[in-house]
């Protein structure tokens, strides 16, 4: 079995391969830290209760973007786990051709959710919309070439901004809102954010579209934790939340030879 882990500022994302076949999934608060112990009696517990035998993993492959993170995962998988876990990050081979200017800048969560698009979807323009803490645009040529992409605040980050920034805006749950304006302070503040976030990626596929493909329509997938409010909006053409999972056992298999 192949444990593959995407470290983001929000949460550890998890997924358990067997036999190819995503079998498990799972999620770990990473607002706090964590020690080495903490991390892997986490990870063998989630396996185990789930019904599978930790002893099974044979590997880990992992992408982060929180490097402070790292060292204790690093170290509670040679513990608990006895293996070396692969690190997808700048200098392992990916199959992709890296356009931007400084090519390590790109994170690898994103180059992650790369390999598995244009494994999924060959010989195709493709942009991958992530909903993460960061709303992020991956933007990828038929050719293979991460071309570049677009970061704006993610819609939780933007709750989160709305209430730390303000003295009475309250904090609200997020949700799919389809009214073109609010009634009550929580949901002006929902339709804000839904309605926002909708009119920004709509904008931005446009944009890429006309500029970055010459008006030939690219295939748009939506992927991440809020990825499905959005999935009846005819904003995809697909929404595949384990984007980043398949995408670190692809870039796995692809550095085999190295990680053996």
């Amino acid at each position: 079995m192949i444990l593959c882990l995407d470290v983001g500022n929000s949460h550890i994302y998890g997924g358990i391969f067997k036999n190819e076949k995503l079998v498990l999934q799972f999620r770990k608060n990473t607002r706090e830290t964590f020690s080495s112990d903490e991390i892997g009696v986490f990870l063998k517990s989630v396996i185990r209760e789930n019904g599978f035998n930790p002893g099974e993993v044979n590997a880990v492959s992992i992408c982060s973007v929180v490097p402070d993170k790292n060292h204790s995962l690093r170290n509670g998988c040679i513990k608990y786990f006895d293996v070396e876990p692969f690190m997808l990050e700048p200098g392992k081979k990916t199959g992709l051709k890296i356009r931007y200017k400084n090519p390590a800048e790109v994170g690898a969560d994103r180059i992650s959710n790369a390999i598995a698009a244009v494994n999924k979807f060959p010989n195709k323009n493709l942009v991958v919309i992530d909903f993460g803490t960061a709303t992020t645009f991956c933007v990828i040529s038929k050719e293979k070439e991460y071309l570049g992409g677009i970061i704006l605040p993610g819609i939780r980050m933007s709750m989160e901004a709305l209430e730390k920034g303000t003295a009475k805006l309250p904090r609200v749950s997020i949700a799919k809102i389809d009214k073109p304006f609010g009634r009550t302070t929580t949901e002006s503040i929902q339709v804000g954010l839904y309605q926002g976030q909708k009119a920004i990626v709509k904008e931005i596929s446009k944009n890429i579209t006309i500029n970055a493909f010459q008006g030939e329509k690219p295939i748009i997938l939506g992927t991440g934790g809020f990825s499905s409010l959005f999935q009846d909006e005819g904003l995809f053409d697909e929404v595949i939340p384990t984007l980043v999972l398949e995408g670190l056992l692809i870039a796995y298999k692809l550095n085999e030879e190295v990680n053996e």
